[in-house]
């Protein structure tokens, strides 16, 4: 088998093998990827779709760490930012999917969510369905994409302060949730 470099550097020149063995290792991950921020899996699957072809025509821009161990971690980071941004740019284009609403300073809530980890990860993702999908959205982009508020209010064209409070009320839905899913455990 070829090294994870030798590969990238074979789908950056268009070898077809190199492109299918980076589609077929990377596809679960891109789907699972693609599944936390829009739950219709029949979209989900063109969304991958889209996922790849941006991933491949942009592979060229892909920025080599310098430690070559960090690289399958780096190129996953890399091509999980392409998905959900590839989710983003499809949700704002089809903005009816979520309303969004004028937020005054005193809805937002100021409160911490302890982690669980006790769940396993369908567990979670079953939660995560349950919010509304600007919330959804906003959760993930804050929570295990890392982005800041600034960055989501620009990429979804709505106040930071929206960012916020949707993420807080994202926090507070799965709150009740999960107690619910432990009560039922």
């Amino acid at each position: 088998m070829k090294k994870l470099e030798d590969i990238l550097a074979g789908g950056i020149t268009g070898d077809e093998r190199c492109r299918e063995w980076i589609y077929k290792s990377f596809y679960g991950y891109i789907m699972g990827v693609v599944i936390r921020y829009h739950k219709d899996s029949e979209q989900a699957e063109e969304l991958v779709n889209d996922s790849f072809i941006k991933i491949f025509k942009n592979l060229p821009t892909f920025t080599y760490p310098d430690d070559p161990d960090e690289l399958l971690k780096a190129f996953k980071g890399w091509i999980a930012r392409i998905a959900s941004r590839t989710v983003i740019d499809f949700l704002r284009v089809g903005r009816n999917n979520y309303q969004t609403e004028e937020i005054t300073e005193l809805h937002i809530v100021h409160e911490q969510v302890s982690v669980v980890d006790k769940m396993n990860a369908n567990d979670i993702l079953k939660l995560l369905n349950e919010l509304s999908e600007i919330q959804k959205v906003i959760f993930n982009m804050h929570e295990i994409e890392g982005f800041r508020h600034e960055e989501i209010a620009a990429e979804l064209n709505i106040p930071v302060k929206n960012s916020r409070v949707y993420l807080a009320r994202a926090k507070d839905r799965l709150r009740t949730l999960y107690k619910q899913h432990i009560n039922q455990a």
